[in-house]
């Protein structure tokens, strides 16, 4: 299995590849000449990735979606009530639940990002990638927004959006998101993917870490 990881913007997205290839996340509007440089270098044809899964509905993950399926032509998977946005092009305020996240919840643009449709609608249960050559399944992770999700790999590499963040300028070290909706739901979610079997997180922000890292914000 194959772990592309490449910059949009603030945004660390990823392509997996093993039998199948899928992506997560595409960062922020306007990124459009980012993706195909990093698929490029990466030597994917961005024809072979065959479903795009969005973590959640913030601009910075959802904002190049339409002009990367148009790119693909691969079906955009989400969770409700995340759906509306990247259909509607709703940017609700980030809520901070630091001190340096709400003075960054009021700093960040309601930035407009283009509408398209979402074609997989995710629900609460385990929404298994086999289908499309992957070997794991995203999982409903809610706390950050009420629609986020994360895709756990059976070798416990998880791709977690802003479960958690890692790195400048939203944290120093790994921890807990700056913003979040219900910051009880993070924890549990975390909490949730770590029985299931995560041993390393690769976040939306920042570099990967091991998920022990964040027992001292679970107790």
């Amino acid at each position: 299995m194959n772990i592309y990881p490449f910059q949009m913007g603030i945004t660390r997205c990823y392509v997996i590849q093993d039998k199948g290839t899928i992506l997560i996340d595409c960062g922020p509007p306007n990124k459009l000449g980012n993706f195909i440089k990093s698929m490029k270098r990466a030597s994917v044809d961005p024809k072979q990735i065959k479903l795009i899964i969005n973590t959640h509905g913030h601009y910075d993950h959802i904002g190049s979606t339409k002009v990367i399926k148009e790119a693909t032509g691969a079906p955009i998977a989400m969770h409700e009530p995340d759906k509306e946005w990247q259909e509607k092009s709703i940017m609700p305020l980030i809520p901070g639940v630091t001190i340096w996240g709400k003075v960054l919840s009021q700093l960040t643009s309601k930035s407009h990002i283009a509408e398209t449709q979402v074609d997989i609608k995710l629900s609460n249960e385990d929404f298994s990638l086999a289908p499309y050559g992957i070997p794991g399944k995203v999982i409903y992770t809610p706390g950050h927004t009420m629609g986020s999700v994360s895709v756990l790999l059976e070798t416990g590499d998880a791709f977690i959006g802003d479960l958690a963040m890692s790195g400048l300028p939203l944290r120093l070290n790994p921890g807990l998101p700056i913003f979040a909706e219900d910051i009880k739901r993070v924890k549990e979610s975390i909490k949730l993917i770590l029985e299931k079997g995560a041993k390393t997180f690769y976040p939306g922000h920042g570099k990967p870490f091991t998920a022990d890292t964040l027992s001292k914000y679970l107790s």
